[in-house]
């Protein structure tokens, strides 16, 4: 049977959980998970790397590694592998026999906050901003190719992140084996929900409420319900608010997130003034989004593509009924399977 047809085949939602079932378990690989903290050249601030690989993978190729980076709020580690009805999306990955990395870039989960973190965010201008953001993407990345004894190997990066590994890609173009942008930033013709106004300070403080209000904008009221399974949310929230032990200290808890990403939308993306120039890139190129997407509406995407010049087999994919944060809800197994499919083209080296 045609690979493509057994990773189109519908619906891995909860199902997933059990994979093809019982037996499916029994004959799942299993999974070696080791971390690392990575210095950055910059005195006293290393950033955070996990890896997940099958326990039998001994070969490493450039089509079989991929690298994950998250957006301009929250870590890695809580939306790429926290487990959700039994399995995280870097499980998943892993399980189908990839050398699967994500990073947490400098401010953010477990990598080393920069010191005016913990000095009161008007004290400082906003930090971590995007060129910054890619020469730790570069770190992580030579990391990830010394280690493996690799030339090059798969990028991905959602929202934020998208920019940040857009602009890798089309700098670095011989460093790139593919390119997946999920929920990709463009030119902004709209607000953007992660700009609290006025003036910005080094980082802000985002609680639990604001992330729940947040996720509901762009959803028809009558699916607002079941968008997302009964859990999901909390034990996301839970798990990433804990990532910043000063917010646990605060009532209500609240996690600081970097303003550089901020500063940035409004110096390029808000100003008509691309962070990257796409006609770079050279890899073949995915981008992907929910229908729902308030944060990086789909106007965005669809400007994007037809700037790939040089993407060979470029696509665009739009998925029904998901938001910015799909990998979270009901629908997220045809997100996985979406990006699978395109992961798995990539020649095994």
């Amino acid at each position: 049977m045609d690979r493509r047809a057994i990773l189109a085949a519908p619906a891995l939602l909860p199902a997933m959980t059990a994979l093809m079932g019982r037996s499916a378990q029994a004959q799942a690989p299993q999974i070696v998970t080791e971390e690392f903290m990575v210095p950055t050249g910059d005195a006293g601030i290393e950033l955070f790397l996990r890896n997940k690989r099958p326990e039998t993978m001994t070969r490493f190729t450039p089509g079989r590694t991929l690298l994950m980076v998250h957006g301009a709020t929250y870590p890695a580690s809580t939306a790429f592998d926290l487990p959700l009805g039994g399995l995280s999306w870097m499980d998943y990955i892993a399980g189908r026999g990839f050398d699967v990395w994500i990073l947490d870039l400098r401010g953010y989960g477990r990598s080393t906050r920069p010191p005016e973190m913990s000095q009161p965010p008007e004290a400082n201008p906003p930090l971590v901003r995007g060129e910054q953001a890619v020469a730790d993407i570069a770190a992580a990345s030579r990391f990830i190719r010394e280690k493996r004894s690799l030339q090059k190997f798969q990028h991905m990066g959602y929202s934020w992140g998208t920019a940040l590994m857009g602009r890798f890609a089309a700098e670095n173009p011989n460093l790139v084996e593919r390119l997946t942008l999920y929920a990709p930033v463009w030119l902004r013709q709209s607000a953007s929900l992660a700009d609290p106004g006025g003036e910005l300070g080094a980082y802000r403080w985002v609680t639990q409420a604001q992330a729940r209000a947040r996720r509901g904008q762009g959803v028809p009221e009558a699916a607002r319900a079941g968008l997302v399974p009964a859990g999901w949310f909390e034990h996301w929230a839970g798990v990433t608010w804990a990532t910043d032990p000063e917010g646990l200290r605060r009532i209500p808890n609240a996690i600081r997130a970097p303003n550089g990403s901020v500063a940035d939308g409004r110096e390029f993306w808000a100003a008509g003034r691309p962070f990257y120039e796409p006609e770079k890139i050279t890899a073949p190129t995915l981008l992907v989004l929910g229908e729902w997407d308030q944060d990086t509406p789909p106007y965005m995407a669809q400007t994007l593509f037809p700037l790939l010049t040089r993407s060979p087999g470029k696509r665009l994919v739009m998925l029904g009924e998901g938001t910015h944060s799909m990998w979270m809800e009901r629908n997220r197994g045809a997100l996985y399977q979406a990006i699978q499919v395109f992961l798995e083209e990539a020649p095994a080296g």
